[in-house]
């Protein structure tokens, strides 16, 4: 691509807290720049799916090509729900620069500082603006001080989304202040040449379309690519021949030539799901060196999947697997259950990550789950000196043969408005994790230390963001095996153990994590025709009961006068009836999905 061609390109992205405007400001972009006709433009645009509509938040990161004043303004709209931060540092990777937009109304928020952390390490191009200046904004100075203190911008532009005040001075900062895009891939570990010959293409996402195989997402870091060319997948190693190159205006438009510097989609006409992996190259020389792809994303929930009895599993795993080009923040181990067969462990972001995951695959895909609780894994020493790797409570061998259970440790950073640093701190030591720092600058805190694995992917992310409202940013990684006092408990359901609820817990928690578990599932079991006896064990020794009451059916009300006798026979009868009943339905009694979910968040 010629030099001046290139400078005339601009790539950048949109990133904030939830709910501060982003998807409104990309619309006033669509309709500014006349990308999308204004009789044609619908509110959150770009939000493809039903559920981020439905929902109100944008769930995946969606490209857009705009045309203005002779540049081409390559758009991609980020999430902000900390849950989707993975969609936000992979959009980040094909830019040059992002706009930061800052609700004036909140404020600058936890996730407004993690995400600019992301953008920083990439060394982008920041804007700095306030958004929702149509309101009464409280201190507006102190904002506006603040925002050019965080990012060292000396400029912060006032827009309002809603009514599209201030959006074309902001484009045209956009155009004035990132710089366009240079060859080869600017990272943190990685800086390619600006000089390189090869045509590379960086994956950052996909879609699959039943005629075209994989549609990848691509920025193009040099050269160029065109229909009907061999290229070649540098990591998987595959070679296919390309259908069609285009633009996201925002449906996919093709094009002649997919150039450098441009952000755009490739057609691959491959059909298997698991050939193509976000972060990989596609290039024209099967020789060339990958340009480095993205950090692995850390999954902060984990639960086992199945498939629903009346699914096959090659059904269910090519559904995951198309979802999964879509999504790929999802972590996927497969595993088997004695009762529940083949199946996957499923590490998503957050729960409502989790939650998505699921009715995608409902909408999309046709397909029923069951979804049961996760487990770490732990390391076992057994008196014989032998160490055992346990990842489900089941394979847990007898307490008179283990000499020492250790446990996963994780290390976490939480970003955190200064109001919730206190009740954070107590969320910390409640989940038997140890604070080793706390430090930050003006608003917003980071908090630094460990943590058992098993607390927080067990509720402790859930409630991470209750007690803040949401304002709340996790990161972890793995630390090290640390002993530690650890209990099976099992869950009997019916007088029969249920292996989907049992789970390895700290012994001081054991007997009342038991009984939450019962009271939950009293409170949400749907009721039988015959009582449901719920029992919490260690050891076989019972340590909690309750017990579902079966549903009232007044047989006796239709008698009136005449000897009581009458209606105790029928009473004795329907008795004799539900004992009958609950010894035939024992261990038979199925925990519905949302029942299951509910008790995940259970510690």
């Amino acid at each position: 691509m010629l030099e001046e061609e290139k400078s005339k390109i601009r790539n950048f992205a949109i990133i904030a807290h939830i709910d501060h405007g982003k998807s409104t400001l990309a619309d006033r972009f669509l309709e500014v720049t006349q990308t999308v006709a204004k009789e044609k433009l619908q509110e959150q645009h770009l939000d493809r799916l039903a559920l981020e509509r439905e929902r109100g938040i944008t769930i995946k990161m969606q490209p857009v090509t705009m045309n203005h004043q002779n540049y081409i303004l390559n758009l991609i709209d980020t999430p902000g729900h900390i849950d989707f931060s993975y969609e936000v540092s992979r959009a980040l990777a094909a830019v040059e620069g992002v706009i930061l937009l800052v609700d004036g109304s909140q404020g600058i928020q936890a996730q407004t500082i993690a995400n600019l952390e992301i953008a920083n390490e990439q060394n982008l191009k920041i804007i700095p603006a306030i958004n929702k200046i149509d309101l009464e904004i409280p201190n507006l100075d102190d904002l506006i001080n603040e925002l050019k203190n965080l990012t060292g911008e000396k400029e912060v532009y006032l827009v309002s989304a809603k009514f599209g005040t201030g959006v074309e001075d902001l484009l045209k900062a956009i155009i004035e202040k990132i710089p366009p895009p240079k060859g080869g891939l600017m990272d943190v570990n990685d800086i390619r040449a600006d000089s390189c010959n090869e045509s590379e293409a960086l994956v950052f996402d996909s879609h699959f379309d039943p005629y075209k195989g994989i549609i990848a997402h691509c920025r193009v870091f040099s050269g160029s690519f065109q229909k009907f060319q061999e290229a070649h997948l540098l990591q998987a190693k595959y070679k296919f021949k390309i259908l069609e190159v285009g633009l996201f205006k925002p449906e996919l438009e093709e094009t002649e030539s997919l150039k450098e510097g441009m952000i755009g989609y490739i057609a691959t006409g491959i059909k298997d799901p698991g050939i193509l992996k976000i972060g990989d190259t596609i290039s024209l020389d099967p020789n060339s060196q990958p340009l480095p792809g993205y950090l692995e994303p850390t999954p902060n929930v984990f639960a086992n999947i199945f498939p629903a009895e009346e699914i096959k599993f090659e059904s269910f795993r090519e559904a995951i697997n198309k979802l999964r080009l879509n999504d790929p923040a999802l972590y996927l181990e497969p595993i088997s259950n004695p009762v529940l067969g083949r199946g996957f462990l499923i590490g998503a972001l957050g729960l409502l990550h989790l939650e998505v995951f699921e009715e995608r695959l409902k909408r999309e895909f046709k397909t029923e789950i069951i979804i049961t609780l996760p487990s770490v894994k732990y390391l076992v020493k057994l008196k014989n000196n032998q160490i055992l790797e346990i990842k489900n409570p089941n394979d847990l061998p007898g307490q008179e043969k283990i000499l020492e259970i250790q446990e996963p440790i994780a290390e976490f950073e939480i970003f955190a408005p200064l109001e919730f640093v206190d009740s954070v701190s107590q969320l910390i030591k409640n989940s038997r994790g140890q604070i080793e720092k706390i430090f930050g600058e003006g608003k917003i805190f980071k908090i630094k230390g460990i943590i058992p694995l098993d607390e927080l992917i067990s509720g402790f992310f859930d409630n991470l963001k209750s007690i803040s409202s949401g304002y709340a940013s996790l990161r972890w990684k793995f630390y090290d095996y640390q002993p530690a006092d650890l209990v099976k408990i099992d869950i009997l359901v019916a007088e029969e153990k249920e292996p989907s609820l049992s789970r390895i817990v700290h012994k001081n928690e054991a007997e009342k994590i038991g009984r939450k578990i019962l009271l939950k599932l009293k409170e949400l079991l749907p009721r039988q025709e015959f009582p449901i006896k719920l029992q919490a064990a260690i050891n076989k020794k019972i340590i909690a009961r309750e017990t579902v009451p079966a549903i009232y059916r007044d047989i006796a009300g239709w008698l009136y006068g005449g000897d009581r006798t009458r209606k105790m026979k029928l009473w004795q009868k329907q008795k004799a009836g539900k004992k009958k009943l609950e010894k035939i339905f024992k261990g038979k009694v199925k925990i519905p999905n949302n029942v299951l979910r509910e008790i995940l968040k259970i510690r």
